[in-house]
């Protein structure tokens, strides 16, 4: 009888760690598990695009900046409408790894909590030390929070993405990649440049609405200026108005006219309005073609003068 009595009491006591507390435990991880499931359900569902082309519900309600082609050829077009879904496909899948990862760090959290409390453990020295761990290693790893901040500021505001030409400083070329601690960009040699997001100061981007073809055409302080600057114009604009160019010309061509007077020769400035990315090109064809109406029109480059006054003057001489 005492043996039963015994075997009866100690079911009792430890009825509630045999029984209730392992239930109380699962229903939690179990509201855990599908709380976090259903999260990140609804965020890969935000993060897609409802149909091709179209923009994802999470990036709706923010800023996007993308190079708009205007005219343009069939070719530049379509890369354009291939870019800009990759461009917003991973920007959202970024923004939506962070969502991810955040509500798993609270869930997981909360579900910790709600066990210790139910094993009957004190939290509040948890949480404290929880405190103090955190603000020493946001001290300890400050450049690597500042990295993941900066890109998630820079994934909010669409200061660039994938296909953008920028400068970040020492790094000049086309983006690759956009992460949330590093920018990858590779520069005109070929060079792939991995610059941390907390160490870009500005940004440049040349990718965004037009660009500017900027053209400094020297003389020599012999030749006639009104000629010349006439000269150049007419060649800039033909150039600009051919098959080759007038895709990627947005304006007519402006002579801003006398930009600088050295010792060596005149300085002629002129610029002309082009679609993102075409400002290099431009400037290569409008420099060639402004060249050989130079020569045709007799103008001389600045060393071409001299060059052509000594030659005189040694044929006089003999």
């Amino acid at each position: 009888m005492s043996t039963e009595l015994l075997a009866f009491e100690l079911t009792e006591t430890n009825r509630d760690w045999l029984i209730h507390k392992p239930i109380e435990i699962a229903v939690y991880l179990v509201i855990a598990f599908v709380l976090r499931l259903v999260a990140h359900k609804m965020i890969d569902r935000m993060t897609q695009p409802a149909k091709d082309g179209d923009r994802p519900a999470l990036l709706r309600p923010l800023q996007e900046r993308t190079a708009r082609i205007r005219g343009g050829n069939a070719t530049d077009k379509a890369a354009a409408a291939v870019l800009a879904p990759a461009r917003r496909a991973q920007r959202a899948q970024t923004i939506g790894s962070v969502l991810k990862s955040t509500v798993s760090i609270v869930v997981l959290t909360w579900c910790v909590l709600q066990v210790l409390g139910i094993l009957g453990v004190n939290v509040a020295p948890f949480i404290a030390s929880a405190g103090i761990v955190g603000v020493a290693l946001g001290f300890g790893a400050q450049n690597l929070v500042r990295d993941f901040i900066t890109g998630i500021f820079m994934l909010l505001e669409d200061q660039y993405g994938v296909g953008d030409v920028v400068d970040l400083g020492d790094a000049v070329g086309t983006v690759e990649s956009v992460g949330l601690r590093v920018t990858t960009v590779r520069d005109l040699n070929g060079t792939l440049w991995y610059c941390r997001n907390g160490e870009i100061v500005r940004v440049g981007n040349m990718s965004q609405g037009y660009a500017v073809a900027v053209l400094d055409l020297p003389i020599s302080h012999s030749s006639n200026i009104q000629e010349a600057c006439e000269v150049a114009l007419r060649a800039a604009e033909e150039t600009a108005g051919s098959d080759a160019l007038s895709a990627d010309v947005l304006e007519p061509p402006e002579l801003l006219g006398v930009n600088k007077v050295t010792a060596e020769g005149v300085m002629l400035r002129l610029t002309v309005r082009v679609r993102p990315g075409k400002q290099w090109a431009v400037q290569r064809r409008l420099n060639r073609d402004i060249l050989a109406a130079f020569d045709a029109a007799g103008i001389h480059a600045p060393y071409q003068s001299v060059l052509a006054n000594n030659r005189s003057a040694n044929g006089t001489q003999n």
